[in-house]
């Protein structure tokens, strides 16, 4: 059990590494702090991921300029949360790319998210000040579009819903490279709070069908090896599931939400209580699949209120 809210206990700064996965293929990962990702084009740049503040985008503008001088002409949002987007001035790009119903939850809890998220989480945005407002992006799409980068075609796609309602994936096919977004993680806890959980796992299954041979997830080291590919995804299925199945198995049984904290924190903390930040995800995982398992469908919009309510009943 952690002993202050969420991770406002968490005030260390992370080693951050910028490794090349593929040709001209990078990932900016700092050990268990939300990663970006860098795909070189002939002709220009384009960043997977904000970061949470310019001024923390910054770091990740430092290390594009140590290996290209190539404009950064497009940002791609993998989904909308505070931490991934709020950083998106600082490049100065052309687009701003999201999927159609990232912009839709942007619409309906951009402003709320940021709250909540900045609440739980100070350190991940240093230099607040810094963001000029909300992100929003200049071009969106339902399904698929791929953008050519000179000769270099970047496929963006929608595969399903995981964790939140529009998640996008990049693929860049001449390298076999996947950039997922928090739809897979490493060794990290997945934030399941805004997820839809029963449709997660079949979303994983179509990354899968791209078989990438190296694959930049949401949070944990890059993965440049095949069989940890195939690892990641395949831990963080088993996360999900042993999420979900603990928490429907409760519900079913009539429990309340905090027998259903318990239970599934019994269960869980020794197989993933060595993960970043999984103190942290824990009761909002168990209170979105609570809410799943009764039927509710849309998740529920978290503000800083809401947060430390159910943190307080559950954690406290």
């Amino acid at each position: 059990m952690t002993g202050s809210f969420a991770s406002t206990g968490d005030t260390d700064d992370k080693t951050i590494r910028f490794d090349e996965i593929g040709d001209g293929l990078y990932a900016f990962t700092a050990e268990g702090d939300p990663n970006s990702g860098v795909i070189i084009g002939d002709d220009s740049v384009m960043v997977i991921d904000a970061q949470a503040t310019p001024a923390m985008a910054n770091e990740v503008i430092a290390r594009i300029r140590k290996v290209t001088d190539k404009p950064i002409r497009h940002v791609v949002l993998s989904h909308y949360h505070a931490v991934r987007v709020l950083g998106a001035a600082a490049y100065g790009a052309e687009a701003i790319v999201a999927s159609d119903e990232t912009r839709s939850l942007i619409v309906e809890r951009g402003k709320e998210d940021w709250d909540s998220e900045y609440g739980r989480f100070p350190r991940l945005f240093r230099a607040a000040d810094t963001i000029p407002g909300l992100t929003w992006p200049t071009l969106t799409f339902p399904e698929q579009m791929t953008v050519w980068l000179g000769r270099r075609r970047v496929d963006l796609i929608h595969l399903g819903r995981g964790h939140t309602a529009g998640d996008i994936v990049a693929w860049v096919p001449d390298s076999r490279v996947m950039f997922s977004g928090d739809l897979v993680e490493y060794r990290s806890a997945c934030y399941c709070g805004d997820a839809h959980l029963q449709d997660w796992p079949e979303t994983l299954m179509k990354i899968t069908d791209y078989d990438p041979e190296a694959l930049v997830p949401g949070r944990g080291d890059a993965l440049d090896d095949p069989e940890v590919v195939n690892e990641a995804i395949e831990l963080t299925e088993q996360f999900l599931r042993d999420t979900y199945d603990t928490v429907e198995r409760m519900a079913l049984r009539g429990a309340d939400l905090k027998e259903a904290f318990d239970a599934t924190a019994e269960l869980m903390r020794p197989r993933y209580g060595d993960w970043a930040i999984f103190e942290h995800c824990l009761p909002f995982n168990v209170a979105r699949a609570f809410d799943e398992a009764r039927g509710i469908d849309h998740p529920r919009i978290w503000t800083a209120e809401r947060d430390r309510e159910m943190w307080a009943a559950l954690q406290g």
